[in-house]
């Protein structure tokens, strides 16, 4: 017998799953509950993180900024001509501008490759740093860390560039490694311009994560929204309390998500259901704090010789220039 396509059980090819399920199935399944931070990055977490970088409280972004302003003609100064320029997490580009404005002083012309999870983020990035720098041409990159070959298809010299602090948000190891990634990608001159929170009062990091305003807790709520709109959960957020704190034994302010009641949660998509007791924890998000001599051993660690580190007066963040030797 002849099998025509309208023979064919059709029900028999299942649907591929979002990508987000295999990370929110592992997560939910372990003992504590977890989700990687990269999930809290949706188009709305992306611009609630925005947000919070404008926010009193959040000192970080300004901070790294001032850093920025000040050193930029040095930053620059230690580039080669010509140099070509890729930034891991993006975002809207706002302080890599100020890099920019710097580096078409110096060359015709800069080529930018900015790398998001967010293609709002990024086309944003793309419009507003063209139309200010009619010189710089932008290339947006979407997607995450897994996959950084699109540094070995630009031009040397190369500077990377990974400011912000997202290094804080990887268990030592993983950072390690994404730098070693980071650095299997360049060539011999090639430089990365690491970004990275220093330890400071506690009050003063404590307030940073925990916002009068509640954007900090929006932003870290939104994930159980971006659960139930991509694998059809049935999260209430407001069962969910946004938790932040320092763990000075391992140097890192943490957030959680905390069942405020003992419930149920089904995630129709993974065809499961989760149990939460009163109190208990998902664990969304780290930011490790560093002192200079931690963040110069992470460079080397991953494959960088450090040319030179510049801070705030208040010591508050550091940005450190590696280079391939």
């Amino acid at each position: 017998m002849m099998i025509t396509s309208k023979s064919l059980n059709r029900k028999s090819i299942p649907a591929p799953l979002p990508s987000i399920a295999e990370d929110v199935l592992e997560g939910l399944s372990r003992t504590p509950k977890s989700l990687p931070p990269k999930l809290l990055y949706d188009a709305t977490g992306s611009d609630l993180f925005e947000q919070i970088t404008c926010l009193p409280e959040y000192y970080p972004t300004r901070t790294e900024a001032g850093i920025l302003t000040v050193h930029a003609e040095e930053i620059c100064s230690h580039l080669r001509r010509n140099v070509s320029v890729s930034e891991l997490g993006a975002g809207t580009a706002t302080k890599t501008r100020i890099l920019l404005r710097s580096l078409v002083r110096q060359q015709f012309g800069v080529n930018y490759f900015p790398l998001d999870v967010s293609d709002a983020a990024l086309q944003l990035a793309k419009d507003e740093v063209e139309s200010e720098l009619s010189r710089v041409k932008v290339h947006p990159q979407l997607g995450d860390f897994d996959n950084l070959t699109f540094l070995e298809h630009q031009s040397p010299p190369r500077l990377v560039l990974y400011i912000g602090s997202s290094i804080g948000n990887l268990e030592n190891d993983a950072a390690i490694a994404l730098l070693q990634n980071i650095a299997r990608n360049l060539s011999t001159g090639d430089k990365l311009l690491l970004g990275a929170d220093l330890v400071k009062d506690i009050n003063v990091m404590h307030a940073a994560y925990n916002d009068e305003a509640g954007v900090t807790a929006l932003f870290n709520k939104n994930l159980l929204v971006r659960i139930n709109r991509e694998l059809s959960g049935h999260f209430d957020p407001e069962s969910f309390c946004h938790i932040s704190f320092w763990n000075e034994a391992e140097s890192r302010i943490e957030l959680h998500l905390e069942s405020a009641c003992r419930q149920a949660v089904r995630i129709d998509t993974l065809d499961m259901t989760f149990h939460f007791d009163r109190g208990e924890r998902i664990h969304t998000e780290n930011s490790y704090k560093y002192t200079v001599e931690h963040l110069e051993n992470l460079l080397r660690s991953g494959g960088f010789q450090v040319e030179h580190t510049w801070t705030d007066p208040d010591s508050w963040f550091a940005v450190s220039l590696g280079v391939i030797t």
